[in-house]
């Protein structure tokens, strides 16, 4: 069977593993490919916690551009999956093509808008003072490959969209090595330090970029780079757009809450570098978690939207019930062992004893709601492959936006520096709650819904001929 034949009528278990594993192991991978510089810049010698710091307040920047790659390549790809099940090719091509042009023309206008005001932005988000010249450092050079970092992770969605998951989870996997080998050479070897770390994921992305290139011009992709098809219009452009609003805006309101953690950690602490090391280090552990789970919503959405687009309501159903059950066996998991072991993550960064102390006394407050990261993370995006742009919005507004961002403010005011950390985990658990709620309820009224418009859709068509 090729891609599309398997999509519709596949075994769903066997299937549903063959399309998320690949896209787990790549948001591992991606997990990776984040943390690698701060666990070398946190050896260099002497002030190895400053550039920790430094790297955690430039990760919110670095967010905002992946948020654009999302809004790109994640409402593009669905687009162009369900015309995929559609049967209109053509279309489909032409979705591809216009976000081709508008993850170039982004790009361009955030790597000169980022590169010139590199040190106000660092400091507006809220850096350590002895921080702010590796953090200024980092980004004017990461700013200058934006236009690849945006290409890799929005063009990446194109190729799951056709079922080939192997491939896009390689996109990433070149990428990662290329990195975990580049920075140790420039970071120690060439003495290059925090800038070192920078060049090396720039030069990372480029190589994710080469391949993915690569695979659009050869024979396996639906999908191709054709300069006639990169003509569009309005409509179209809404159409990317509106559908991929939720992801950014689920990774935008990302970095909006951890510009939030800084600052208030910055006005509590008085400044001290190590609660903003220490707040680095559980973010990462909270990536651990999150991103397999999108791994998985990720992984199922060629499927999902194949399958919405052909009205196959019980296909559907039994694949979102399959990996339902995976991504809370996986979420609870990863939460025992993150609050029976909390002080694991300080290790893997090297950490001073002054910040293994912080991590230990507080991620358990800080992660104790991710075991709800399977609604979160994964039902969200099958919400997305739904098409269900609106519920998507709100409901990725809701955990950051809604929530987080006023209790953080409302916590620290009373509780110090501690509200920081324990915001967190009491907004993973009561939006997971509302968020469950609301696609359970609704996931089995929009399979039926779409299964009638496709079988009237049919029977029209037949009376017509």
């Amino acid at each position: 069977m090729n891609s599309a034949e398997r999509l519709e009528k596949e075994k769903i278990l066997p299937l549903v593993f063959k399309l998320t594993v690949p896209a787990v192991v790549a948001q591992l991978i991606t997990f990776l490919y984040n943390i690698v510089d701060r666990m070398y810049v946190a050896k260099i010698d002497d002030v190895g916690m400053d550039a920790l710091a430094a790297l955690g307040i430039v990760l919110p920047i670095t967010l905002i551009i992946q948020a654009f790659s999302n809004l790109i390549g994640l409402g593009g790809a669905p687009r162009a999956s369900m015309k995929l099940g559609e049967n209109e090719k053509a279309e489909a091509d032409k979705i591809f093509n216009t976000s081709f042009v508008l993850l170039l023309l982004t790009g361009l206008i955030i790597s000169v808008a980022t590169f010139f005001s590199a040190r106000q932005i660092v400091v507006l988000f809220g850096c350590p003072e002895s921080a702010v010249d590796f953090a200024e450092s980092y980004l004017k050079i990461y700013s200058a490959g934006t236009v690849f970092v945006l290409l890799a992770q929005g063009l990446n969605p194109f190729i799951t969209a056709q079922g080939h998951s192997l491939t896009a989870m390689f996109s990433v996997l070149i990428g990662a090595l290329a990195n975990i080998a580049l920075d140790p050479l420039f970071i120690f070897a060439l003495d290059m330090g925090v800038k070192g770390a920078s060049l090396a994921t720039v030069l990372s992305q480029f190589l994710s970029f080469l391949w993915i290139t690569v695979f659009f011009f050869s024979k396996k992709s639906f999908f191709k780079l054709r300069i006639k098809d990169m003509k569009s219009n309005g409509k179209r452009i809404f159409a990317i757009v509106s559908l991929g609003f939720s992801p950014f805006i689920m990774t935008l309101t990302e970095c909006a809450i951890q510009i939030v953690f800084n600052i208030n950690l910055k006005r509590s602490t008085g400044g001290n570098k190590d609660y903003t090391a220490a707040l680095t280090i559980m973010l990462s552990a909270l990536q651990l978690i999150s991103l397999p789970l999108n791994g998985l919503g990720y992984g199922m959405q060629p499927f999902v939207s194949y399958n919405y687009g052909k009205g196959n309501a019980d296909r559907l159903k039994q694949g979102v019930k399959c990996v339902t059950v995976i991504a809370f066996i996986f979420a609870a998991v990863m939460w025992s062992a993150s609050m029976a072991f909390p002080q694991a993550y300080s290790f893997l960064f090297s950490a001073s004893e002054s910040v293994r102390i912080i991590v230990k006394k507080y991620s358990p407050l800080f992660l104790m709601g991710s075991i709800m990261f399977f609604v979160q993370m994964t039902l969200q995006n099958v919400n997305v492959a739904l098409g269900r742009a609106k519920s998507a919005l709100f409901l990725a507004v809701l955990r950051k936006v809604i929530i987080l961002i006023p209790l953080c403010f409302a916590l620290t005011r009373f509780l110090g520096f501690k509200g920081v950390y324990l915001s967190e985990g009491i907004a993973d658990f009561a939006a997971g709650i509302i968020t469950a709620a609301v696609l359970f309820s609704t996931f089995p009224k929009v399979f039926r819904k779409r299964e009638q418009e496709v079988k009237e859709h049919e029977e029209n068509n037949f009376v017509t001929e």
